[in-house]
């Protein structure tokens, strides 16, 4: 599988190119790497296919912030739904693009097409903010979201009841119109229909016409079990209602998942910090330990050391795309006794005592660490002198 180039490499331009330098760049391009001007350069037909796409993404504001945030993962054909992925048509697109603009409208260009023109609905972007819990074990949530919906009055026609569209007379219902410029036929959208190919003389007074009409909608979503922060759900038709009863564009939810005030994730397991006492970790001992499925009884072996990470193996998190259940890994931290007593303080002096006038290595972390010190200046002085 080959890896996509940067859409702004391919179109050589710097991420923050206006819509204009965006333009002017496709066209140069486009002009150079056209099929029909390289039809015995078998690479041209891949290198205009690969600028139509790049320029498709980033001439689209909504499609380009998407690519901008999340890369080619963004704006993947196989998860953006709908539609086909961007092609190129007649050495007449390109004229078509470029003589539009002189002449009053603009032509195909890389979304170029023939016939009526109905705009598929805007994809829409939610971020949805869940609990660890939640994105662990899954859940179902509700949200609303604001959005163009079908007009129930009109069935999305944007006509009257009692009335329908009528073929646009300009333009014979094809939404284009041509042009005849010296040798060069110049195709543009009809001014008339605006490319609709119908027009509507009496529209309705729910949506004026548009066939949409904005409003609130409560939606159900279904968060799986393993989701992780980053992620994202789609809703296919959920998004915007298209123009005059085209395509509704898709909803993408946005996973953001809270930070937890006793765990964290890391791939399929979680990790926490579990404090324990200086007698338990001297003599041993069971502690209670949470999990997200309840609490379990966790060993602790004695002289166990402050740091030391025991795995509590099946606590952890199945990942949506595996089938196999991470751990939870408990790290130790032995704290350090306060508020003593005078008699306590007294027990503590006679052991620390015990502890320095036994001839065994009780503090083996410490005594490893000086006698490291110990080589680190011998070496200073071996080499100072």
């Amino acid at each position: 599988m080959t890896t996509k180039r940067d859409y702004y490499q391919v179109l050589g331009v710097e991420r923050n190119a206006s819509e204009a330098e965006l333009k002017k760049a496709y066209r140069r391009l486009a002009m150079k790497y056209h099929p029909d001007r390289n039809q015995e350069d078998k690479n041209a037909a891949e290198k205009f296919k690969e600028i139509n796409e790049a320029y498709e993404i980033l001439s689209d504001a909504q499609k380009r912030a998407s690519y901008d945030q999340f890369g080619h993962a963004g704006v993947d054909p196989s998860s953006m739904g709908g539609g086909h992925g961007p092609g190129f048509g007649g050495f007449s697109d390109i004229f078509g693009d470029i003589f539009g603009d002189i002449f009053g409208a603009g032509g195909a260009g890389p979304h170029g097409h023939q016939g009526p023109r109905h705009y598929q609905g805007a994809d829409l972007r939610y971020n949805l903010k869940i609990n660890l819990e939640d994105a662990v074990l899954g859940t179902t949530v509700k949200i609303r979201v604001p959005t163009y919906v079908k007009c129930d009055e009109c069935e999305g026609s944007g006509a009257a009841k009692g009335s329908k569209p009528i073929s646009c007379k300009d333009c014979n219902g094809l939404g284009q119109i041509r042009m005849q410029q010296g040798f060069f036929t110049v195709q543009q959208t009809c001014p008339s229909c605006h490319g609709s190919g119908q027009v509507i003389s009496n529209p309705c007074q729910s949506c004026h016409g548009q066939g949409r009409v904005q409003q609130q909608k409560t939606l159900s979503v279904k968060i799986p079990a393993g989701v992780d922060n980053g992620d994202r759900i789609r809703l296919e038709g959920e998004g915007e209602a298209g123009s005059k009863g085209a395509r509704a564009g898709d909803l993408y939810v946005h996973v953001q998942v809270n930070e937890h005030p006793i765990f964290s994730r890391h791939g399929s397991d979680l990790h926490c910090e579990m404090p324990v006492n200086f007698a338990t970790a001297i003599l041993g001992g069971d502690i209670e330990v949470p999990t997200l499925s309840g609490k379990v009884m966790l060993k602790i072996p004695p002289e166990t050391q402050s740091g030391r990470i025991f795995k509590i193996r099946g606590k952890g998190v199945k990942p949506i795309r595996s089938n196999v259940m991470g751990d939870l890994l408990c790290r130790i931290i032995v704290e350090t006794p306060v508020n003593l007593s005078t008699e306590q303080r007294e027990m503590v002096e006679k052991l620390h005592q015990s502890l320095m006038n036994d001839n065994k290595n009780h503090s083996p972390k410490e005594k490893s660490w000086f006698d490291r010190v110990k080589r680190f200046f011998e070496e200073i002085k071996r080499k100072s002198s």
